[in-house]
């Protein structure tokens, strides 16, 4: 199964951009979410950002990865 990790939109200069999870700052490629501005949320998987998402879906995800962790 993959995840996609709800990270927040720092740059977005079309094809790649930064984006931070958990306070980590990554470089991701965007061209698949290209009107994500600095603020926003989108799920990103495997370098890539794949969709946009609003606040309240970042956090319930952050949520329930943050829950997952405590159980292995």
């Amino acid at each position: 199964m993959c995840i996609g990790m709800p990270c927040e939109v720092i740059e977005n200069s079309g094809m790649w951009g930064t984006v931070d999870y958990c306070g980590n700052r990554m470089e991701v490629m965007m061209t698949l979410v290209p009107k994500a501005v600095p603020g926003s949320w989108v799920l990103v998987h495997a370098g890539l950002a794949i969709q946009q998402i609003d606040l309240q879906e970042a956090e319930e995800t952050l949520a329930l990865l943050k829950e997952l962790e405590g159980h292995e």
